[in-house]
């Protein structure tokens, strides 16, 4: 893809930019008991730093994954949570917090702006050829 999912940059609404890493993908089962996927992300901007874990819950997941028609995959969970991550950063929205759960309609938000993704590199590696 055009985008590196584990290595970004995102400005938030006060022009700051954010340099944002991916850490790590884990099952929430093995950590905190839930029925979710976690993914842990450290943002800095100069001298602030904060760490931050976005929550994608399996049933939802699994929901979202059958309503488009494809496998449920780490890296597409990855690209999930980072959709969420630049959100969260461009919006503001819940910048509060350290462990983020990703609602159903962000989540079926975000999977729709990945296909559209996917779809453009298509048309761009088509057009190359």
């Amino acid at each position: 893809m055009s985008q590196d999912i584990r290595h970004f940059q995102v400005t938030d609404p006060f022009g700051r930019t954010w340099d944002v890493e991916f850490r790590w993908q884990q099952n929430a089962i093995s950590i905190r008991h839930a029925d979710a996927v976690d993914c842990k992300y450290y943002l800095s901007c100069g001298e602030e730093k904060r760490e931050l874990v976005v929550a994608l819950r399996h049933p939802d997941l699994l929901k979202v994954a059958a309503e488009r028609g494809r496998p449920l995959t780490d890296p597409w969970v990855i690209r999930l949570a980072g959709c969420h991550v630049r959100h969260m950063i461009s919006t503001w929205e819940d910048m509060d917090k350290v462990l983020v759960t990703v609602p159903y309609d962000d989540l079926v938000r975000h999977s729709l702006a990945i296909a559209q993704e996917e779809e453009q590199e298509r048309e761009r590696a088509a057009s190359a050829r």
